[in-house]
């Protein structure tokens, strides 16, 4: 029997489960020679802010023990050069393309998504859905990031709705007391499906100099450090509400992926993995399509039900 990949979220139908994270696959361009684009589930892009970002100063990156510290600050060339420089090339694709929205004020985010409809047409011209990174801070209560507070991820999620007919997904911060707050928030502000998790909050100190690594402290991890923190998320947040959960965070294999499919997840991202193996999310579809063969698993969606 051979396994149905596909997978449905809303409106949207992503010919497999394996997508590439937002900030780790950049618009997708930087891999076009040395991947096929067109045989990924979805490609997640960069975050894509109302107006140019250049980012934090570096150093931007620190390796950790099986993970990678990063400080990049939403680096982007803003939602007008979005539109007119990489839109065009989304376009060619094949694959599922989401785009990740970022913002540190509600007007802010809005304004990138209205921008985009404008620009990128009907269903599958460009833009499939969209990645609400709502783990930006909010300058209008103090930088306390959107995502720590369920009246505004609720609120957030409403008003993109009423812009947008593209499926909407909302990727939650795991530096929660109860992501399944969020998660129900979320989903009661209109969203499609959800995201989990992004970066784990942490910091590195050089012990000679006597000063963080980065300039702003703290940074975000990734990688398989971060692995068991994002299936628990996956398992609580897809416990809580009835829209699908992706799942990312440290997956490195189809070991990895299948874990979180098993926990609920109905698709994943691979990220950090892909910075030493470029070709890793075509050897996970792989290994999940043997897995579910082997299994006797006729769809992504059975998964989740399997677990014992």
């Amino acid at each position: 029997m051979q396994a149905d990949l596909s997978v449905r979220i809303a409106s949207l139908t992503m010919q497999n489960p394996v997508g590439v994270a937002s900030g780790t696959f950049g618009f997708g361009q930087e891999y076009a020679q040395l991947l096929d684009l067109d045989a990924l589930g979805a490609l997640y892009t960069k975050a894509i802010t109302f107006e140019k970002r250049e980012g934090n100063p570096a150093p931007r990156l620190f390796e950790t023990p099986s993970g990678l510290l990063n400080s990049i600050g939403l680096v982007n060339p803003g939602v007008e050069a979005f539109v007119e420089e990489k839109l065009p090339f989304l376009k060619t694709l094949h694959c599922s393309v989401v785009a990740n929205i970022a913002g540190s004020t509600e007007d802010g985010y809005c304004r990138v998504i209205q921008a985009i409809e404008e620009s990128a047409g009907s269903f599958g011209n460009g833009v499939d859905a969209y990645e609400i990174n709502v783990s930006c801070p909010n300058v209008s209560h103090g930088g306390m990031s959107f995502g720590t507070d369920p009246s505004q991820v609720e609120r957030l999620t409403r008003k993109i709705r009423t812009l947008t007919k593209r499926p909407i997904f909302v990727k939650l911060s795991p530096n929660v007391t109860d992501i399944a707050t969020i998660a129900i928030a979320a989903e009661q502000g209109g969203a499609d499906a959800l995201t989990c998790i992004n970066t784990v909050v942490g910091m590195a100190i050089d012990i000679e100099s006597l000063k963080p690594r980065f300039a702003r402290e703290t940074a975000g991890l990734s990688g398989p450090a971060i692995r068991p923190v994002g299936v628990a998320c996956v398992w609580k947040a897809s416990r809580a509400v009835k829209i699908p959960v992706i799942g990312c965070g440290g997956i490195s294999s189809a070991e990895d992926a299948i874990e979180y499919l098993l926990a609920g997840a109905s698709a994943i991202q691979v990220g950090t993995a892909i910075f030493v193996d470029p070709e890793v999310p075509f050897k996970i579809k792989t290994g999940i399509a043997r897995w579910m063969e082997r299994k006797g698993v006729g769809s992504i969606s059975e998964i989740a039900r399997i677990l014992k």
